[in-house]
């Protein structure tokens, strides 16, 4: 199952916890007090093919 993942994901595979984290750390932090209104998508460009 795992290889049949990483197979569509484009960057080629599934993403490490530290890289989710880093994420909702940004969402969390003062660099992001500007940022309203949208998603973000942390996918591994799955969305974006």
């Amino acid at each position: 199952m795992r290889d049949s993942l990483t197979s569509i994901i484009p960057v080629g595979r599934i993403g490490a916890g530290e890289e989710i984290a880093a994420a909702v750390l940004y969402l969390c932090s003062d660099d992001a007090k500007f940022t309203t209104g949208t998603s973000l998508v942390v996918d591994g460009g799955y969305v974006a093919q």
